[in-house]
């Protein structure tokens, strides 16, 4: 099972990379799958994202982002291990 964890897009750099807030935690994303602009050529920057081994797999509305987010944290409030995929490696 595949789990894409939302972040919104805080800075965009070096061609199709970015930084990608997770739970407050930046995470170097590439965007080559879903672009820096949108379809009407603005800027992905503020945009909401699933993140899933370092790629924005797909761009997300803010409601269902901050919806996954509470799942995942409620998650987490009974399975530990789910810190990881909302705030790094190190939470382990």
């Amino acid at each position: 099972m595949c789990i894409g964890v939302p972040g919104k897009i805080s800075a965009i750099h070096d061609g199709m990379q970015a930084q990608v807030d997770v739970c407050g935690i930046l995470r170097d994303v590439d965007l080559t799958l879903v672009g820096i602009n949108d379809e009407a050529g603005n800027s992905r920057l503020g945009q909401w994202v699933l993140v899933h081994v370092g790629f924005a797999m797909s761009v997300i509305d803010e409601e269902e982002a901050l919806d996954t987010l509470a799942a995942l944290q409620n998650m987490f409030d009974v399975e530990p291990d789910v810190g990881s995929l909302l705030f790094g490696e190190e939470h382990r």
